[in-house]
């Protein structure tokens, strides 16, 4: 969590900071492509961005950004492009290492989902921000549910997770799965609940005062 704090959680903290830049880069790299560039370039300076942050450690001071993982990051790329664009594009054509696994294809999939015209390059990030913790609490929420041999269970009820479930879908599911309609609706208001709590459990750490969680849950759904 980003309000861990002492010399003996540095290096804990900075490894999972970095965990979480890797998790979370995707956003970034829309927001720079919302600026105009090309894939190819922003590929270049999302990895030059982040190449930066872990060799300076710049991650640790995370917590002096307002509390928030997500500003801290959106603000650093800021001064980053800024300052860096020319260096950078030098840099990379030169082979620099890459920190971060992109793939470029799949990015640029991503990134034309939907279309952004309308938008601020602010305001892709911050929808990219909110679409990439729903997905990583969805792969947990996920993992859970195999681990439990209850998969089919995951996939039969995940879309009641964001959305009022269709007249007839709990009676639909109960057949698929071999329920009763009532174990279904016990099921989904379960798996309700463990999406949840997986969700302020991954905001909590992008956060660095507990009492952010709720504002951040709200701001982040907000932007969907």
């Amino acid at each position: 969590m980003l309000a861990a704090g002492g010399r003996n959680a540095d290096s804990r903290r900075q490894r999972a900071l970095e965990d979480l830049a890797r998790i979370y880069w995707f956003p970034l790299y829309a927001y720079v492509r919302r600026q105009g560039q090309s894939p190819q370039t922003a590929e270049d300076l999302t990895q030059a961005f982040f190449a930066r942050l872990i060799e300076k450690h710049s991650l640790r001071r995370v917590d002096r950004s307002k509390g928030k993982f997500r500003s801290f990051l959106l603000a650093s790329l800021k001064h980053f492009l800024s300052n860096e664009y020319d260096k950078t594009r030098t840099e990379k054509r030169g082979g620099r290492i890459k920190v971060l696994a992109l793939d470029a294809a799949s990015a640029e999939a991503r990134y034309s989902i939907e279309p952004v015209d309308h938008m601020t390059p602010e305001r892709v990030f911050e929808q990219r921000w909110a679409w990439a913790v729903l997905d990583q609490v969805l792969l947990r929420l996920r993992a859970q549910y195999d681990a439990r041999g209850q998969g089919g269970v995951f996939e039969a009820l995940k879309g009641a997770l964001l959305e009022r479930p269709a007249d007839g879908q709990y009676a639909e599911s109960a057949c698929e799965l071999g329920m009763t309609q009532g174990a279904v609706v016990v099921a989904a208001h379960r798996l309700r609940g463990r999406y949840r709590k997986l969700l302020r459990d991954e905001i909590a750490q992008t956060v660095a005062d507990p009492q952010q969680i709720d504002e951040e849950v709200q701001y982040l759904l907000g932007c969907l």
